[in-house]
């Protein structure tokens, strides 16, 4: 499967809408139930990934995801232990707004035996973590600061740097669990000086949030914790990103 081929083409049909799952928070049934369910529901792909807890335990859960489900599963990495090889690719990514070695560019060298062993396709990513009104998870354990939510001319900068490095797209990331989504005028600021597709997630807690954000210039939208406090928004979010 060529996950870069399918996955960040074909806009011009629309947006795209992938769901997050965290195994810490299922177990192999669960995850296997959620990835079927993700599939009939017409969701483009799954990440996979978040907090790192037991290796084993993570792998299992996402055999039983892989093995559920019908569309590509993608780690979203938060450590290189996370690295198993039932993944279709891996978001090769570097943390671009942050200024923390770490996540720059070690957590990736400790993955590339991994990958490279388990010949997981890699997607080239510039992750751009973005202020909400108070500290997220992810800006916590990266220990980085966030872009401002009001310097967009700062976040197309940082989005251009990670096009300009070569990578296949950008992600704008409020953080899981925001309170805020990422600003719709930074969303129209970065795409517009952009080539490369858009990928946004992170306080997206309605349809109608999600649909506006496509409006914004979103190519692909990421949701997680909404779906796990009310699984029957599913169909809604995937009518809502593919402008149904």
């Amino acid at each position: 499967m060529n996950v870069k081929q399918t996955f960040l083409t074909g806009f011009e049909k629309g947006a795209k809408y992938v769901v997050l799952l965290d195994p810490e928070k299922l177990d192999a049934s669960t995850g296997a139930d959620y990835a079927a369910r993700c599939s009939e529901a017409g969701v483009d792909a799954l990440f996979v990934g978040g907090s790192t807890g037991n290796h084993e335990r993570f792998s299992n859960v996402v055999r039983n995801i892989k093995a559920s489900s019908t569309i590509p599963v993608v780690l979203f990495p938060g450590s290189a232990e996370q690295i198993v090889p039932y993944f279709d690719a891996v978001l090769f990514m570097s943390l671009l707004s942050g200024r923390n070695p770490r996540f720059l560019i070690e957590e990736q060298l400790r993955g590339v035996p991994a990958i490279w062993r388990h010949n997981i396709e890699t997607i080239a990513m510039g992750y751009l973590l973005v202020a909400s009104d108070a500290p997220t998870a992810v800006q916590r354990v990266s220990e980085t600061q966030p872009l401002p939510r009001n310097n967009y001319e700062t976040a197309l900068h940082h989005a251009l740097a990670a096009q300009y490095f070569g990578m296949a797209c950008v992600y704008l990331e409020a953080g899981s669990g925001a309170s805020q989504p990422v600003p719709e005028e930074m969303i129209r600021k970065v795409k517009s000086g952009i080539s490369i597709p858009l990928i946004v997630g992170g306080g997206i807690r309605t349809p109608e949030m999600a649909a506006q954000i496509v409006k914004a210039g979103a190519n692909i939208v990421v949701t997680g914790n909404i779906l796990e406090k009310d699984a029957s928004l599913l169909p809604l979010f995937v009518r809502a990103v593919h402008g149904r």
